[in-house]
């Protein structure tokens, strides 16, 4: 089963905050094991645009630190799944920790 993961980072680690990271770790997993990863650029960021853009870029999973409620709905109207609360960790780390089930989730780190 192939899987496409998306993590907001900053400086290749996870950012806390979804909306203001510098670039997406897109990390292909196929059968639990990691593929592949590469860094994106999002489009400049504007509300409700980054669902359909990594929509369109087949992601299925984002591990992301802290994300709006609206933005967590219109990911879910995409059909995209949203793990919020993750720590700032390496992007292929996280993903692992996931594929394991070993992902540790806290507070979403967004108040919006």
């Amino acid at each position: 089963m192939k899987i496409k993961f998306a993590v907001p980072t900053a400086e290749k680690v996870l950012c806390s905050h979804f909306g203001h990271c510098a670039e997406f770790s897109i990390i292909d997993v196929e059968d639990g094991n990691i593929l592949s990863e590469n860094y994106i650029t999002p489009p400049p960021h504007e509300p409700g645009l980054l669902p359909k853009w990594l929509h369109e870029q087949n992601v299925n999973i984002i591990i992301a630190g802290g994300m709006g409620s609206r933005a967590q709905s219109l990911f879910a109207q995409n059909g995209i799944e949203v793990f919020v609360g993750a720590p700032s960790k390496d992007p292929k780390e996280l993903v692992k920790d996931y594929l394991e089930n070993k992902l540790v989730t806290g507070v979403n780190r967004c108040d919006h």
